[in-house]
């Protein structure tokens, strides 16, 4: 099978999409970006090749009586225990790093004990990691540095303090190692592990085991990629096979919404607005690409100010009962103007409901610029899924602008790996 890859690598996250020869979408991946691009393109990759085999999956089962009306809860299954594998593999990896980087005059005369220390640590929470891809299961991130990350803490504190050994040597043997393993593209056969998965999962195997085979026979042949994104230029492609993130923006909107003529994206590091023709072509844009402010770098700091989580920003803003007007969306003074405000009593939904509004107003500006909005508006980037930034956008179009209709896709953070897929399917096929 043909396949056409886009890959978007972002100052935050990197996407990639898999689009086959009909330009339909076969497969989605995102992974957290790091200082090694080259990594950071192979795991997004890798990821939109993985979901490319559950969709090849979907359609092998669709067809099986036997697995008739099961079919979601056959590849959650599926999916569940290859995700546990891959997990338990680089786990394995972080614990053989850790234990290879203890050398040095630090560890002189308690080299043995660190490594029991970390022994027992990683057994323990090994133990444990049944039950992040247990059914039902929430986690709050999908990214190996999170879910490895999330228990160490508390379990090597507390296996260190019963060792005697201060926490802080094998904390720090942790950082250091997870850096490397995450810059190391999850290893093992993609086929191998869906095979394994298959084996330890609760669904009767011999009712799906053949149709999954035969999917898994299906070869991905990558016929062409295109790399766009902040980091484009550090992709390990040749320049013919690299695209600006304003026309894949722009092509990635209208392909999935065709009657798109203005494109919103905020991402992680910089805002674009964008006009395009019928075709998806871009006919003029403007950029914010020199300050995070408004951006989603912008949130994330916030979020780090108020102590919360990115993700609850949004939630809370939305419990606002007022809303504080806010002066000044740049990242340098958002620290001292968020704690004034808390200090004179203002409460922190309200302030949060505010800093949804100016930089959404900042956004508006810079879509002034490129020419204003046109009906349709797609609205993209990983802030189009804060429901307080989509409220605020809402209303300042309503204002501005009347009854534009407004396109939110539940995958927008893909839009510009999107175009950049579309790109390389029209490479290969024209």
């Amino acid at each position: 099978m043909q396949c056409f890859i886009g890959i978007d690598l972002g100052s935050t996250t990197t996407k990639a999409v898999v689009m086959d020869e009909n330009l339909q979408v076969l497969g989605r991946g995102i992974t957290n970006s790091r200082s090694n691009y080259d990594t950071a393109a192979k795991v997004s990759k890798q990821e939109a090749l993985i979901d490319t085999r559950l969709t090849l999956f979907r359609r092998a089962l669709a067809d099986v009586p036997g697995a008739a009306g099961q079919v979601d809860a056959i590849l959650a299954d599926l999916e569940r225990n290859f995700r546990h594998i891959q997990f338990l593999e680089q786990f394995d990896d972080l614990e053989a790093t850790c234990i290879g980087n203890i050398s040095g005059p630090r560890f002189e005369g308690i080299a043995g004990a660190v490594r029991d220390v970390l022994e027992e640590t990683f057994r323990r929470l090994r133990d444990r990691s049944a039950g992040l891809f247990a059914p039902g299961a929430r986690r709050k991130s999908d990214f190996f540095r999170d879910l490895a990350g999330a228990d160490f803490m508390q379990v090597g504190e507390a296996v260190s303090k019963d060792a005697g050994l201060p926490f802080e040597l094998v904390l720090n043997l942790y950082d250091k190692s997870i850096i490397e393993v995450e810059n190391r593209p999850p290893a093992g056969e993609m086929e191998a592990k869906f095979l394994r998965a298959l084996e330890a999962g609760t669904m009767d195997a011999t009712t799906i085991a053949a149709p999954v085979q035969a999917a898994l026979a299906i070869p991905l042949e990558e016929t062409y990629v295109v790399g766009t994104g902040y980091g484009r230029v550090r992709l390990p492609f040749p320049k013919e096979h690299i695209r600006s993130e304003i026309l894949c923006h722009g092509l990635g909107a209208h392909m999935m919404y065709p009657g798109t003529r203005t494109v919103l994206d905020i991402g992680g590091q910089d805002t674009k607005g964008i006009q395009v023709d019928a075709q998806g072509i871009v006919e003029n844009f403007q950029m914010n690409d020199r300050c995070a402010a408004g951006c989603g770098r912008y949130l994330g700091y916030i979020a780090d100010e108020m102590n919360m989580g990115l993700h609850e920003l949004g939630p809370l803003a939305m419990a606002s009962t007022k809303q504080v007007r806010i002066n000044s969306t740049c990242t340098v003074f958002a620290g001292a103007e968020l704690r004034d405000r808390l200090a004179l009593g203002e409460k922190r939904e309200d302030i949060l409901a505010g800093l949804h509004r100016a930089i959404i107003l900042r956004a508006m500006s810079i879509l002034s610029r490129a020419g204003g909005v046109k009906d349709q508006f797609t609205f993209t980037g990983g802030v189009a899924k804060n429901e307080a930034a989509v409220r605020e956008l809402r209303k300042l179009i309503a204002e501005n602008y009347g009854d534009v209709q407004i396109n939110i896709d539940p995958e927008s953070i893909y839009t510009g790996a999107l175009g950049g897929a579309t790109f390389a399917a029209r490479a290969a096929l024209n």
